[in-house]
Parts: C-alpha cells; sequence; structure tokens
C-alpha cells in the first residue's frame, strides 16, 4: 500500500466532474470501450474473454472480491484523463497542493537546540513547485520512500524555515510514524 501515492491519487479523483462507473457490468462496458475489445480487457484482468463478454451483457452483475478490486483500480485509472491532467497542471502551476497530515516530525540542527521528534498535526499550502515534483516522481514510479523525502522537504522549506525567514541552519527533517496523510487540490 502506497501512502503518499494513494493519497495523491484521491486528490486528484476530487477534482472529477462525473462519478466514475459503480456496478461490474458498467465497469467492464467502459474497460472495453477504452481498450477497444474484450481481449485486452482480459488479459489486463486476468480472466477469459468469455467472462468480460457475460459481464458486458448483465449476465454476470457480482465479481469476486479480487476481480472487483481489480475492475474498480484499473477503471479508477483511466477515468477522465482529461479532468485528471487540468487538475495536475493548475496544482503544478498556480495553486499548489495541501498536505494534511499527523506524524511523528522532528529535525536534525546545530547543537544546543531542540530536536526531538514528535507527534504533529499540520496542514500546510505547499507551493506549486513542490506539486509538481510530486506528481512528477508519481508519474515516474517513485516509491513511497522518495515521495516521503519530497514532502519532507517542502514541509522543512514552508513551515520550519517558512520560506527562509527562520531556522535557516536546519538541515533535515525526519517524516515519520505517520497516522494520516491527505492531499488536497
Amino acid at each position: 500500500m502506497s501512502v503518499f501515492g494513494d493519497g495523491l491519487d484521491a486528490a486528484v479523483q476530487k477534482a472529477f466532474t462525473r462519478p466514475a462507473p459503480k456496478s461490474a457490468p458498467a465497469q467492464m462496458r467502459y474497460l472495453v470501450r477504452q481498450l477497444k475489445g474484450t481481449k485486452a480487457v482480459a488479459q489486463l484482468l486476468r480472466i477469459s474473454q468469455r467472462t468480460v463478454e457475460r459481464y458486458v451483457k448483465d449476465q454476470i452483475r457480482k465479481p469476486r472480491p479480487d476481480l472487483a478490486a481489480r475492475l474498480e483500480r484499473e477503471v479508477r485509472g483511466r477515468w477522465q484523463p482529461q479532468v485528471r491532467a487540468r487538475a495536475r497542471q493548475r496544482a503544478a502551476t498556480t495553486d499548489g497542493i495541501v498536505i494534511d497530515t499527523r506524524a511523528r516530525m522532528g529535525y536534525t540542527a546545530p547543537i544546543g537546540s531542540i530536536d526531538q521528534d514528535r507527534v504533529r498535526h499540520l496542514t500546510v499550502a505547499l507551493p506549486p513547485q513542490y506539486a509538481d515534483r510530486l506528481f512528477d516522481a508519481r508519474e515516474a514510479g517513485a516509491s513511497d520512500a522518495r515521495l516521503q523525502e519530497i514532502a519532507a522537504e517542502a514541509l522543512r522549506e514552508v513551515y520550519f524555515q517558512d520560506g527562509g525567514r527562520r531556522a535557516g541552519s536546519l538541515e533535515e527533517v525526519r517524516f515519520t510514524d505517520i497516522e494520516h496523510l491527505e492531499f488536497g487540490l
């Protein structure tokens, strides 16, 4: 499970203008239209072509749980690509992204300062360049650890250093034990 990746996907999905298909037959019909055939859908979902055809004709309505999860994930990943791209572009150029998290955070600083980790609940608006870096890393297939590093770097600059107005000697921010994480566009 990818906490950061799933959080970014959920933020983009909030921008959708129409709900994705809910029932299994409707989801299957959508995938058949997108992939231009039942054979491609069958290969994607690792089921037989005949099973796909039976879903399309409403002969089967209730998939088993593992197939339902794969079907939901594939439909959600392909739903409204232009709306998804516009939301991402707007966040990366003008609006930025909001991170709401409850996690253990600490930092590395010069000797004499208090740098003990503690649980903090932060809601911080990150500038567009960090939204762009997060989305680019997500699309490039970056690991959750890499996305976490980018978020920690953004929090260091925006929250701890306040854009360079304080804590200038702060070296590193530790961002661990995530209890809650949510992104907003």
